[in-house]
């Protein structure tokens, strides 16, 4: 299949290591033009750097450093980047802690970061999409969604929102050419996930028997019985910022390596 998305102008938010840069180099090796955002100026130009020599033949990526969890962090993502046809939403936090000791403050905190962010943004660049006729919204969600985790139901709980935020825009976006969708990403092999593999499971253990510990005692359900790599969620989102995928929208897409046990999400 080849994608073409030159002349395209991509941003994924949290976009300096892990999922969001893999999303980021897909996109930019399909010739959009990304901008690359995270909190830290220093962190976004390293991140543009490894993108510029991952994929020289693409178009000069933008560094958009900027706290888009903050109203005041995404009026000034808007000032660098104040239009884009390709909207991924995926910046995300997520950690273990018991249900009982959630506070309301660690609740705010997670909706704040993980739907209200994405909220914003789409709310900022959708009109332009629709006038135009194009664009593609996305948010990167989980199985958590779907599969609440007793460990972290504050996290699932935050992406159970965002499969209805997706819906509902979608159905603004009704008739205009433009897609709204979530991609459910399952559990995931980035060092975040690193390190909170080792918060369940013995931290002495090796690498590669720490994740199978995890898989086989936190995960068994997973049909490939690994963790997926950030690349793969990377191919999902490129799709569905293509043409090909003009017709899909409103969806919640599974990238889970068959995690979650129901045919429909």
């Amino acid at each position: 299949m080849n994608i073409d998305l030159a002349g395209r102008t991509a941003l994924v938010t949290g976009s300096t290591q892990g999922i969001g840069a893999a999303i980021a180099t897909g996109l930019a090796r399909a010739g959009a033009r990304v901008a690359v955002n995270g909190r830290s100026a220093d962190r976004v130009a390293a991140a543009v750097a490894r993108l510029t020599e991952d994929v020289p033949d693409a178009p000069e990526p933008v560094p958009a450093a900027a706290d888009v969890s903050t109203e005041d962090g995404t009026a000034r993502l808007l000032e660098l980047v104040p239009d884009v046809d390709i909207l991924v939403n995926n910046l995300g936090v997520f950690g273990a802690q018991p249900a009982l000791e959630i506070t309301d403050d660690d609740w705010r905190r997670y909706f704040e970061v993980n739907v209200l962010t994405a909220v914003r943004l789409t709310r900022a660049y959708l009109p332009g999409m629709t006038g135009r006729g194009h664009g593609r919204v996305q948010y990167i969600a989980s199985d958590s969604a779907v599969v609440l985790p007793a460990e972290m139901i504050h996290y699932g709980v935050s992406k159970t929102a965002l499969l209805g935020v997706s819906r509902g825009f979608a159905k603004a976006a009704a008739g205009t050419g433009v897609t709204v969708n979530c991609v459910m990403a399952g559990p995931t092999h980035t060092g975040g996930v690193e390190d909170f593999v080792h918060q369940l499971v013995d931290r002495d253990l090796p690498w590669e028997e720490a994740q199978r510990e995890f898989m086989l005692r936190h995960r068994p359900q997973s049909l490939i019985q690994r963790l997926i790599e950030p690349e793969e969620i990377a191919h999902m989102v490129v799709y569905l910022a293509s043409d090909f995928a003009s017709a899909t929208t409103g969806g919640a897409l599974r990238v889970d390596g068959g995690y979650v046990d129901a045919i429909l999400p």
